[in-house]
């Protein structure tokens, strides 16, 4: 029985995409890229990896392709464009895409995908932020089949330190929704605790260090607090036009099952708000902003 590694297509090397490729070249997988800036290629290629010129090539050159983009416009884009991933794909091939996706979206994709060339498709969105992808512990929440995961869960594990398997595809992309909601309100009372603190008289640099073990505490108030309360906004680590996307996501999959998220939704014009203040593509460490007095 051979034991070779398969051969690994990334597309997307961004925040994200960049740490876990730098894992999976570390890990000994063969590693093909392709990036709409090629230029964010650089460092892999001099790590080892191969620079593919187009999403096609990437997919004729892989036994699996792996996507970490930014939303369902860019996937699909990538997927079934010109030169797009199914242009290169054939049966037996699995596509697992990291990105944070519409649910019904990336059902019907994958839907088409098979049809068109016969690939498979796992969802399987992360969480963890660049720290995670960074330290191999991001905490993965798969949709497809359960063979293609059991196929793909080695390259994984690479990756997470949790791999989940939710049911079909489209349930990986439910629970980042479920993942983000949770995340995105939380982001927001902390600025609000932030901001509530200082003006008080507390000193906010503390809040993290006082609540940690209480009920209160969380990995978002953990990294958060701190950063707020010490207007540390860079590096920055994701952005608030992902929270926002994310959020929106959230609320148009509520209306379509007929459930209520109301504070969801009001998380989300706040999120909007702070993003029309010239926002969108910083920390989510700056929403403490909404709250402080104007300078």
């Amino acid at each position: 029985m051979s034991t070779a590694l398969p051969a690994l297509g990334f597309a997307g090397i961004g925040l994200m995409g960049l740490p876990m490729c730098r894992r999976l070249l570390a890990a000994g997988y063969p590693l093909t890229v392709w990036n709409r800036s090629p230029e964010k290629c650089a460092a892999l290629v001099a790590a080892g990896a191969r620079l593919a010129s187009s999403p096609a090539q990437l997919s004729r050159g892989s036994d699996l392709v792996l996507l970490c983009l930014a939303d369902t416009s860019v996937v699909r884009e990538v997927v079934f464009g010109e030169q797009g991933i199914a242009q290169g794909g054939r049966s037996g091939q699995l596509l697992v895409d990291f990105s944070s996706l519409e649910p019904t979206a990336t059902r019907q994709m994958a839907a088409e995908l098979a049809a068109l060339c016969g690939m498979a498709w796992l969802d399987a969105p992360v969480s963890g932020g660049t720290a995670g992808a960074e330290a191999g512990s991001l905490a993965i929440m798969v949709g497809g089949a359960a063979a293609d995961l059991a196929r793909v869960r080695p390259v994984l594990e690479v990756l997470g330190q949790r791999v989940t398997h939710m049911g079909g595809v489209g349930a990986g992309q439910v629970t980042k929704a479920c993942n983000q909601m949770i995340v995105a309100c939380n982001a927001l009372v902390i600025a609000e605790v932030v901001a509530l603190a200082e003006r008080s008289g507390v000193d906010a640099t503390l809040l993290a260090e006082a609540l940690a073990g209480g009920f209160a505490d969380s990995k978002p108030l953990q990294i958060l607090a701190p950063q707020m309360a010490e207007s540390r906004f860079e590096p920055i680590k994701w952005h608030v036009r992902t929270l926002l996307k994310d959020l929106d996501g959230a609320v148009k999959l509520s209306r379509e099952q007929g459930a209520a998220t109301p504070l969801s939704g009001l998380a989300a014009q706040l999120m909007r708000l702070h993003g029309g203040q010239g926002y969108l593509e910083k920390d989510p460490a700056t929403l403490v902003a909404l709250y402080r007095d104007p300078e």
